[in-house]
């Protein structure tokens, strides 16, 4: 692990807190310090979680908190190196070769005469590197290093996983052509997991580990306070309670966090500032906020419909 500054040295933990607080984001102790620390250490923060805990939202928040860029690479199965580090402009190089057979140098026919710089014969030159979101990261020149998100690593495949490795233990890649590329000042790194499958030990090695739990009521109605003032607070604690309830059946994509806040700002807007009690027909045609999957929608008969109403009337008293 690489021992340089990080940019974020001398950050304390009042400075992450308020980074937080000035989003909107609602963070315990434990996410605060982990996060401080990692910034400290300049190690990467693995963070895993049920969806929609707020775990893309915390390295949104940082890089905002922060002032700073947020470099992503949202993760697939299927990611390449080249999605992800570098690629070469092949339809460039492949005009300047065309206009070196006819007479002109290397990068003559694209963008102007000298633009390869003249004599230099290369076409695997900067002019023609392509950065993806790894190599961006790396390369980032600012006053201060980027945030970078490596988001739902656990949907790239495993040699995937590997090819991470260098970045997060040296701060750097290696391009055959141009030779090695490392970070002056590395960026701060924060990689989410949906646990949909298991990490590599090497992987994890190289992070400090943060487990996100699905909020608790007071939690997500202090997120709602944050996010959605505009929601009459009662009504936002009957929402609270109306997802704790649902969140209990065997649904196939319970709402995180990111679900409840879509809901509450949705009742806001249809509900213009009311503050009567949540009612059948509101939670019925707002289900669609909550709810991605049309067997959970149908699972929302008339009974638990009455259900999360109860729970929603319960905490009201």
């Amino acid at each position: 692990m690489s021992e340089r500054p990080t940019g974020f040295t001398e950050t304390t933990e009042a400075e992450v807190r308020a980074a937080f607080d000035a989003t909107g984001y609602v963070a315990d102790d434990e996410i605060v310090t982990t996060t401080a620390l990692s910034l400290r250490l300049g190690k990467p923060l693995l963070v895993e979680g049920e969806p929609g805990a707020g775990k893309t939202e915390l390295a949104k928040v940082l890089a905002n908190g922060f002032d700073t860029d947020l470099v992503r690479l949202q993760c697939y199965e299927g990611l390449t190196a080249e999605s992800a580090l570098y690629e070469w402009n092949y339809t460039k190089q492949l005009l300047s070769v065309q206009t070196a057979d006819t007479g002109g140098g290397p990068g003559e026919g694209v963008d102007g005469p000298g633009s390869a710089g003249g004599a230099d014969p290369s076409v695997f030159t900067e002019e023609y590197l392509l950065e993806r979101p790894l190599l961006r990261a790396l390369r980032a020149d600012g006053d201060r290093p980027p945030v970078l998100l490596i988001d739902e690593v656990d949907r790239a495949d495993e040699e995937f996983e590997a090819l991470l490795l260098e970045v997060l233990s040296e701060f750097q890649v290696t391009i055959p052509e141009l030779g090695t590329v490392r970070a002056s000042t590395p960026p701060a790194v924060v990689i989410t997991s949906n646990r949909t499958r298991g990490l590599s030990d090497a992987l994890k090695r190289r992070c400090l580990f943060l487990h996100v739990e699905p909020p608790s009521f007071e939690k997500e109605r202090a997120i709602l306070e944050r996010r959605v003032p505009e929601l009459d607070t009662a009504v936002a604690a009957e929402l609270c309670a109306a997802v704790g309830r649902l969140r209990e059946e065997p649904l196939l994509k319970p709402p995180g966090a990111a679900e409840t806040i879509d809901w509450a700002r949705a009742v806001a807007v249809l509900r213009d500032g009311s503050d009567e009690p949540l009612d059948p027909e509101t939670v019925r045609t707002t289900l669609g906020c909550l709810l991605k999957e049309v067997e959970d929608v149908e699972r929302v008969d008339d009974d638990l419909l009455g259900s999360l109403l109860a729970a929603a009337t319960e905490v009201d008293a």
